[in-house]
């Protein structure tokens, strides 16, 4: 099973490392790992996205809890979310398929952000499926150069 926890902790020095090595020692590969400052610039919320057995990671979620600089550990699994990531991607063009880039480009509702003479960068943000089709269509062209991010998520409504 697939599972989004949100971690908001104290903005210090080793944090990251504290809770990433939790993840690890208990065999966990993180899949998405997102970090930045909250609205309180002495608060960072971390999005991780893994694949595991619930009890696992229930322990996990429960040594998390523990840790000094943790503030609050949410499993997103059990409440609606809205959950996207960004993608950079430079993709080979030129005077044949420019047109059919900046069409898929207005279709995908992306950004382009750069354009030279044989390459465009791309801007694309959305759930990890929409990325994933996007990066299947332009894939024929060429990808020069991708840069993904973690995927960040928060609850819905009043939800914490």
């Amino acid at each position: 099973m697939r599972h989004t926890i949100s971690i908001l902790v104290e903005n210090k020095f080793g944090v990251l490392a504290r809770i990433s090595t939790l993840f690890a020692a208990r065999g966990f590969n993180i899949d998405s790992l997102a970090v930045g400052e909250t609205e309180d610039p002495e608060i960072s919320r971390m999005t991780i996205v893994v694949k595991g057995d619930e009890s696992v990671l229930e322990q996990v979620t429960k040594q998390l809890n523990k840790l000094v600089d943790v503030i609050k550990v949410n499993d997103f699994s059990e409440v609606e979310f809205v959950q996207r990531g960004l993608a950079l991607i430079k993709i080979n063009v030129n005077k044949s398929n420019r047109a059919e880039i900046m069409q898929m480009v207005s279709i995908f509702r992306t950004r382009i952000i750069d354009v030279s003479q044989d390459s465009m960068i791309v801007e694309i943000t959305g759930d990890e499926d929409k990325i994933d089709a996007f990066v299947r269509m332009v894939m024929p062209y060429g990808i020069k150069e991708m840069c993904r991010t973690g995927e960040v998520a928060l609850s819905r409504g009043n939800g914490k």
